[in-house]
């Protein structure tokens, strides 16, 4: 199961974590484990390349793992880009199950 964890902290994104492998398919053949690396590492690029917002990020492909965390608010265009990134995967989760995928919103506690 890939497991999506978005953590807002009074409102305001501050990370976006998503790990693991959907095993819907075979290697390859896997198009909900596509379309959700599609949606996550395209909003990602759209972060850094369109709304130039700073992150810091950690990944480990072959893990099947990446996560980006803000250290200051992002911009407006980037809420919109995640609340984007977010209508996608919880349609895939709809579509396809919690089986498959798990998206979590959830506030947390800033440090």
């Amino acid at each position: 199961m890939i497991r999506v964890t978005v953590d807002k902290s009074h409102g305001k994104f501050k990370s976006i974590t998503c790990e693991g492998h959907a095993l819907f398919d075979s290697y390859g053949k896997d198009i909900v484990c596509a379309a959700v690396s599609v949606l996550v590492i395209n909003t990602i690029n759209s972060l850094e390349v369109i709304s130039k917002d700073s992150f810091q990020d950690d990944n480990d492909p072959e893990g099947g793992y990446i996560r980006v965390t803000f250290d200051q608010d992002i911009s407006h265009e980037g809420v919109i880009l995640i609340e984007s990134m977010i209508l996608g995967l919880q349609t895939i989760e709809d579509n396809y199950g919690k089986r498959y995928l798990n998206l979590t919103i959830q506030e947390v506690e800033q440090c």
